[in-house]
């Protein structure tokens, strides 16, 4: 067991190492019952400053209390070092358990120095074509990686938030290498970056070799925060205002367009811990509350409030306009489509 009074004498960059050894388990990757704690806290205030797929983990515990002293644990680089260690070790197992992989799994993660050259490398591989070779595409991921730390903290958030939140998910390697839609988030983040420097022109090809191939179409000028899960993520559409906030969780065609009618900023906005159902369409330039969650097969229109469901066409609140039933826990994380259903319908087939 580990000595508590060790920490009283190391150094930072000691503690930091006795943190990754002993701890890692438990602030960053929280037991399935410490998140449903989280989740039961998180409509109350203060609310906790991390979640367990968000990058401002790092600041979950930035600090040890040891008596009268306080020793500086620099979290964040404890968080990056484990996921694509974790990537690495999940690798070189998959490729013991089918040596038919070996050389792929060799080629896309073992044999890369950090996670920014594996995904750009990937990403490149999955993108080009005849006309685009795979190291022009290579080349460019790379620069833009390596040189935006926001990237690739969302990188290893939503690395994570896949293999939480979704059950088909068997591990990291198995998410960054087999689901389209966390490459097409990675792939759109590296086309919003190019956007905003104004080099539309790449953002706007990326955009359209994302959509030929992962079948997700998502406008390099939509803003997208950190722990997505797009989840079978086909069809899904997102107009070039749309803003979407941290930790949601998204299932396959939805649309986030506009109402056809006007210019500008005309596209949804959707708040922190929303889940969206598989077909549902959110048109126009209105909120989605965050914590909110929107039933499958929804056509939404109007402002969603905070912590409500929705559903139907058009999307009604479930318990009613004036008094709508409240969610107690973040619909993204807990992926629960059907609770509160009977407060909606009057019999279930």
């Amino acid at each position: 067991m580990m000595r508590w009074y060790s920490l009283l004498t190391s150094t930072p960059k000691q503690v930091s190492l006795l943190f990754v050894s002993h701890f890692h388990s438990t602030f960053v990757t929280p037991s399935p019952k410490q998140v449903s704690q989280i989740h039961h806290r998180w409509w109350g205030y203060p609310k906790p400053s991390f979640t367990p797929s968000s990058p401002s983990c790092r600041q979950r515990v930035n600090t040890l209390h040891t008596g009268s002293s306080v020793e500086q644990i620099q979290v964040h680089e404890v968080v990056e070092h484990d996921v694509w260690m974790k990537m690495q070790d999940e690798a070189r197992f998959d490729a013991t358990e089918e040596p038919i992989l070996s050389s792929y799994y060799n080629s896309s993660i073992l044999s890369h120095k950090s996670l920014e050259t594996a995904l750009a490398n990937h990403l490149a591989v999955k993108l080009s074509s005849a006309s685009l070779p795979s190291s022009a595409l290579s080349d460019l991921f790379v620069r833009v990686l390596e040189t935006d730390q926001a990237i690739m903290d969302a990188v290893k958030s939503d690395l994570r938030a896949v293999k939480e939140r979704d059950p088909a998910c068997i591990s990291h390697v198995h998410c960054f290498l087999n689901f389209k839609g966390f490459l097409a988030c990675q792939a759109h983040r590296v086309a919003h970056k190019l956007w905003l420097q104004r080099r539309k022109i790449l953002a706007v090809m990326i955009q359209n070799r994302v959509s030929e191939v992962f079948a997700v179409d998502i406008h390099p000028g939509a803003k997208i925060g950190s722990g997505i899960l797009l989840d079978h993520a086909t069809g899904i559409v997102v107009g070039e205002t749309a803003v979407i906030g941290n930790n949601v969780s998204i299932l396959h065609s939805v649309t986030l367009g506009g109402t056809g009618k006007v210019s500008g900023d005309r596209h949804p906005k959707i708040g922190d811990g929303v889940l969206i159902g598989a077909g549902t369409c959110i048109l126009g330039n209105i909120k989605v509350g965050e914590g909110a969650k929107i039933g499958a097969g929804s056509v939404v229109i109007k402002d969603v409030p905070p912590r409500t469901t929705v559903v139907g066409n058009p999307a009604k609140l479930v318990g009613g306009k004036n008094n709508p039933v409240k969610l107690d826990k973040i619909p993204s994380f807990t992926m629960d489509h059907t609770s509160h259903i009977s407060d909606f319908y009057d019999y279930c087939v």
